[in-house]
């Protein structure tokens, strides 16, 4: 997915592509709520990954091409934002309706992004980078950018799946630890899911924020380095209060550094890439990050069943490789993103400094 709507973003603009990648997963999850097999739910399901796929990296490239540079890091903590905040609506709308409207209605519920394309439509122009490259006839093929820009896309898929390792090893099981381990009732793990969201929200902002003035990559690392004295009140502590402030704190930080990289992954690829190669390495990192569960799972089954230790100990390791990875990367604030087709830049100068 990500390939496929990031080279038609390429070739034919950002807000059509986006327009058809929300029309596009739309259909499938309508049809996934119609299915009459399990077979036909899982071809479903595969094609609407195909769709959900592509959704970050138009999605990011038409926002941050868009902004002023000086807004970049506010608005990429805001973007990235977005996902808790999708993660808090849809855990209040399962609390609210699913007893009524059951898994079907559920995934009726999952087509309503579909009332945006009116607004995006109307409301959200092109990507004014994309524009001035289509009036320059700029190259956008896709092989020659990864065959010059190989070490940067293996290092991008590396810390990708860092920091998919990074937020799913802190959200994946925790519910299930604090069912399990603690014992708490859906009732109060869901309003511990609420305010970790929230958190969640807050930390992308600020560390966004914080990426204008600091850098992008201290900003990261920051944050990563300030979720490991959280561990032991995250995933040590007892008590429904000291539990869910640990929560707090931790959703804090990881998608604190989270909101740092919309922005960062834009400034760093070469422009006639900027709509594929982003979400190609988030959605590879996140593949590799996929075991995340089981791995989880296998350590916590090897330490009789204690979930706060496999979650401490994957948390714990990939927020040490964040900082160390992302150490050795390149800093890109004040970073210009132009319409310059910068593949014909050296590997260290992919973007040029204010």
């Amino acid at each position: 997915g990500a390939l496929l709507f990031g080279r038609m973003a390429e070739k034919y603009g950002r807000r059509p592509i986006l327009m058809l990648n929300i029309l596009f997963f739309t259909v499938f999850e309508l049809l996934s709520a119609w299915s009459p097999t399990f077979m036909a739910f899982l071809i479903f399901r595969v094609m609407y990954g195909v769709a959900m796929g592509g959704i970050w990296g138009v999605a990011s490239s038409l926002a941050m091409e868009t902004i002023p540079d000086r807004s970049r890091g506010l608005m990429s903590g805001i973007f990235q934002a977005g996902y808790p905040c999708g993660y808090l609506f849809a855990s209040v709308i399962f609390g609210l309706f699913y007893s009524m409207v059951g898994w079907r209605g559920m995934f009726l519920i999952g087509a309503l992004p579909v009332v945006l394309l009116p607004y995006i439509w109307f409301k959200v122009p092109e990507s004014p980078v994309w524009l001035a490259a289509r009036a320059r006839k700029g190259n956008t093929a896709l092989l020659p950018v990864l065959r010059k820009q190989w070490k940067l896309c293996l290092y991008l898929v590396l810390v990708m799946a860092f920091f998919n390792f990074f937020s799913h090893g802190t959200q994946d099981l925790y519910p299930t630890f604090l069912k399990m381990q603690h014992g708490f009732d859906p009732h109060l793990i869901s309003i511990i899911a609420i305010f970790y969201n929230i958190a969640a929200m807050l930390g992308g902002i600020f560390y966004g924020t914080l990426s204008e003035r600091i850098g992008r990559k201290k900003a990261i690392m920051i944050a990563a380095f300030l979720a490991l004295p959280v561990l032991p009140l995250w995933a040590f502590s007892s008590g429904s209060f000291t539990i869910g402030l640990g929560a707090f704190l931790m959703q804090f930080m990881v998608q604190g550094a989270w909101g740092v990289v919309p922005t960062w992954l834009n400034e760093l690829v070469p422009a006639n890439a900027r709509a594929v190669l982003p979400g190609f390495v988030y959605q590879l990192g996140n593949l590799l990050a996929s075991v995340n569960a089981t791995l989880q799972a296998r350590i916590a089954e090897t330490h009789g069943g204690n979930y706060g230790l496999a979650m401490a100990i994957v948390a714990g390791a990939v927020a040490i490789l964040i900082c160390v990875f992302v150490a050795f990367g390149r800093e890109t604030r004040g970073v210009v993103i132009s319409g310059t087709d910068s593949d014909a830049l050296p590997e260290s100068a992919i973007g040029h400094r204010t």
